[in-house]
């Protein structure tokens, strides 16, 4: 048995029959429900991530209402990706441009540098229920120390990120809240000072001031809500391509000692998890004016479930969707959107999972022994494992 409700199916031992069945429906359906029109289809993933009438966030909430007031919500609304228009092009060229500055190789060195540190934290590696704590931290370590955070503030920088992503939760608790807001509260003054203080000169930070000023944004405090929003998108979205990685080695005897064998085989490896198994499984566009949509009249105020992880699994899209081809021609991966709102830091996410899982197996990590016993941390849009004796949904 497995659930069809599309929420429900993130946190699926395996949801794909799921999104099988939902992509066979084709287009855009309403699901009554749920209270929301379904896009599981490439097709239909591409009309509605491409359409004019669709926006990231509903036209009378911009800033999410549990968050009004509070310091979470001075981050929140500069956020490149929780904008559109005109502020949104401008932004995301800045964003992209900060990434784009950054050389593949010393990304990759810091991540090897970085996830070294964090293995030996977690020794003895048989412990496998600290996993998830390498995972989410070693992200935001590599981050940060780009963006010029200091070494030995980057424990706090990476625990007020994970509080920061709790209080985004819809369904936020008034304690996930509160935590929430001194987090951002913590995560700004420790931004603010570099940029006040000038002692981030030499890190992203500086660089994505600069971009930010060239299209028209001298306010720092916009420049600083992107930094956090870089380590943000990155803190769940790597986590989850870090344990999917982990688990498509663990399940696949024949994958692993290839991979064993040559390592560099991991770069192909975490392209196929992208569309095999994504760590972001789905996205919500809103409605922001009448218009027909993938063959559907949709109006404004309707809400669009966007199943990235279904359109992955279309095989109109990808040939064989089902099996996992370490060589697969014309892959195509929905997961990180498209179009406007395609995420600027695909590449930085795929080296640092790349290095974080290549260092946990030469530190020797059993990577078989992780298949035993694997949970799903509770989510609504992002798949994440967890090993060993964690709690979770099943």
């Amino acid at each position: 048995m497995f659930p069809y409700d599309p929420i429900a199916a993130v946190t699926a031992p395996d949801p794909y029959p799921c999104y099988a069945e939902l992509v066979a429906r084709g287009g855009i359906y309403r699901d009554d429900t749920l209270g929301l029109w379904i896009a599981a289809s490439a097709d239909a993933v591409t009309a509605v991530l491409s359409s004019a009438f669709c926006r990231v966030r509903p036209v009378d909430e911009p800033i999410p209402r549990a968050l009004l007031g509070s310091s979470a919500a001075d981050i929140f609304r500069y956020l490149v990706r929780m904008n559109d228009g005109r502020s949104h092009c401008s932004l995301k060229q800045a964003v992209s441009a900060t990434c784009a500055s950054i050389e593949a190789g010393e990304v990759a060195k810091r991540s090897k540098l970085w996830a070294r540190v964090l293995i030996d934290e977690l020794r003895p590696l048989d412990d496998h229920t600290r996993l998830s704590d390498f995972a989410f931290r070693l992200p935001v370590y590599v981050i940060g120390d780009l963006l010029g955070v200091p070494h030995i503030m980057l424990p706090l920088a990476a625990a007020s990120v994970s509080a920061f992503v709790r209080c985004l939760v819809p369904a936020s608790s008034p304690e996930q809240l509160e935590e929430g807001n001194v987090a951002a509260m913590t995560l700004l003054d420790l931004f603010h000072a570099g940029v006040d203080q000038g002692c981030y000169s030499d890190g992203l930070l500086a660089v994505l001031v600069q971009e930010a000023q060239r299209v028209g944004y001298d306010d720092p405090t916009i420049s600083v809500a992107n930094a956090i929003g870089l380590l943000v998108q990155a803190h769940e979205a790597t986590a989850g391509l870090i344990g999917n990685t982990l688990v498509a080695l663990a399940t696949r005897q024949e994958l692993r000692e290839q991979v064993m064998d040559d390592l560099t085989l991991l770069d192909p490896v975490i392209q196929e998890v992208l569309r095999y198994d994504p760590p972001v499984q789905n996205t919500r566009r809103f409605v922001a004016q009448n218009g027909q949509i993938a063959g559907q009249e949709l109006h404004v105020g309707d809400t669009v479930l966007v199943l990235l992880a279904a359109a992955n699994r279309d095989r109109r899209a990808n040939p064989n969707p089902d099996r996992f081809e370490l060589w697969r021609n014309d892959r195509r991966i929905f997961t990180f959107g498209l179009g406007a709102h395609g995420c600027p830091g695909t590449a930085l996410a795929q080296t640092i999972a790349r290095s974080g899982v290549e260092q946990l197996m030469l530190a020797g990590l059993d990577v078989e022994q992780l298949a035993e016993k694997v949970m799903y941390r509770a989510a609504t849009n992002t798949r994440i494992p967890l090993f060993g004796a964690h709690g979770g949904n099943r």
